[in-house]
């Protein structure tokens, strides 16, 4: 896998590529960047050609705004492809990063081969209670420069709640942002069950049964409203499964796209 650079508009934003094969495009979760991706990604690229964008304010692709507004980030998948010539594709999604690959095959089906949603946001309203108190407007507010300043500092606020959950990247405004505007202190704002019927490409659910952020409930109720659906949860993983069950989980996405 390689470290590439592209311009998109007045955006330079960074993607790791790499293997041959039919084009499979990774969305990154919200606490993440694409480097986390490596090393699953080192197993994909042998049957794949395999793009991992950092999304815009991640990582280490420029921000347009510091704010993360989903119909921009949906769009963004399109613009990125586009600028390869990858005309369809394999698509997957971790966390806020499954939302975004979930609106994205709803609005363009015919561009998506394959749709994988890994302990995908937009499923169900639940989430776990430090995410909804961490993002809720007022601390936001509160925190200002200085206190995401601090935040950067103390990893161990994570480690507190939830002991494998790392920050890949620093916390950024856009990250900030992304939880004031996809969760509240009731949960999740952005809840596609109604819609999940009108996917019409084959879907694969992977869940951790551990996870802490977005509960595994969700994946049960999601693969009995998706048409053409599979689900595998990893017993004993969290949220990130990718991470955790790196082998098995590339061998299972190439066995179910195949």
């Amino acid at each position: 896998m390689q470290s590439k650079r592209i311009k998109l508009g007045s955006l330079n934003i960074r993607y790791f590529s790499g293997g041959q094969g039919e084009p499979l495009v990774i969305i990154h979760g919200g606490g993440d960047g694409a480097r986390a991706w490596l090393k699953s990604s080192e197993e994909l690229s042998k049957y794949y050609s395999v793009y991992i964008p950092d999304l815009p304010g991640f990582g280490h692709s420029q921000s347009a705004n510091d704010k993360f507004h989903l119909p921009e980030y949906v769009a963004f998948i399109e613009d990125f492809t586009h600028a390869l010539g990858i005309e369809s594709f394999h698509l997957v999604g971790h966390s806020i990063g499954g939302g975004i690959a979930l609106h994205y095959a709803l609005k363009s089906p015919q561009k998506v081969k394959g749709l994988v949603l890994v302990s995908s946001w937009c499923l169900g309203i639940e989430a776990a209670l430090w995410v909804r108190l961490l993002s809720h407007p007022a601390l936001s507010r509160s925190l200002g420069e200085a206190g995401i300043a601090v935040l950067k500092g103390v990893k161990w606020l994570a480690r507190l709640f939830y002991a494998p959950f790392r920050f890949a990247n620093p916390v950024t405004r856009v990250k900030m942002d992304v939880g004031k505007t996809m969760i509240t202190l009731r949960g999740q704002t952005t809840v596609l069950q109604d819609r999940l019927c009108e996917l019409t490409m084959p879907t694969l659910l992977v869940w951790g049964s551990g996870d802490r952020i977005v509960p595994a409930s969700h994946a049960y109720v999601a693969a009995e409203l998706i048409p053409d659906c599979q689900l595998h949860i990893f017993e004993g993983c969290g949220h990130s499964v990718y991470k955790q069950r790196a082998g098995e989980f590339s061998q299972l996405l190439a066995n179910f796209l195949d």
